[in-house]
């Protein structure tokens, strides 16, 4: 790989990453109601899950999807389904959770990397990153360095939308801002549907 070819996709991966998606929402609304230490897990999550999602595409599996379409719509039904529940959750948090005994909680490590494989969008990053970026000539080593680009951009932007939630915490304290924002972050994950029901 050429150094513009990795620069170039040091850039997608960065775009790809710190732009607004099921991810990056659930994280700033887990920034604001939980604080940024008890949404680490998550954050870490989402790095590992995707790690593994780009490996699994690059080795084979984006053929797989493409071969039986039934599977690809399994997983976007699932994946649909599972963010719709996700955004009724965050819609109806109604307070601060500071501590564990609170009756919300952030996703755990394994819950934010499971949620990798049935996120549309880090399909598409996925896929795409993978179909532009690997090289039939050396695979296994253009899918390896596609991968750690994405392991090394992913985590610092997925940490500023929690840093950003962090940052809204004093301002929704008020029980009716944070009501009404987490009625409008739910409703913005299920918006992010959208590109995958067109």
């Amino acid at each position: 790989m050429t150094f513009e070819a990795f620069f170039g996709l040091f850039v997608f991966a960065f775009v790809t990453s710190i732009t607004p998606g099921p991810n990056n929402l659930m994280l700033m609304a887990s920034g604001v109601n939980f604080g940024f230490r008890r949404t680490i897990p998550h954050m870490l999550g989402i790095g590992v899950g995707f790690l593994t999602l780009l490996l699994g595409v690059g080795l084979g599996l984006g053929a797989a999807l493409t071969a039986f379409p039934a599977l690809h719509l399994a997983l976007q039904v699932a994946g649909g389904v599972y963010l719709l529940y996700l955004a009724w959750r965050i819609a109806s948090t109604r307070s601060l959770g500071d501590g564990a005994s609170a009756s919300t909680r952030p996703m755990t490590l394994l819950e934010a990397a499971a949620f990798q494989w049935i996120n549309p969008k880090a399909w598409v990053m996925a896929l795409t990153g993978i179909a532009v970026y690997s090289s039939p000539e050396s695979p296994f080593l253009s899918v390896v360095l596609v991968s750690v680009a994405f392991a090394v951009v992913n985590l610092p932007c997925v940490s500023s939308w929690a840093a950003f939630g962090v940052a809204l915490r004093s301002f929704l304290a008020d029980a009716t801002r944070l009501k009404w924002f987490n009625i409008a972050m739910g409703l913005a994950l299920a918006a992010s549907l959208w590109p995958m029901l067109r």
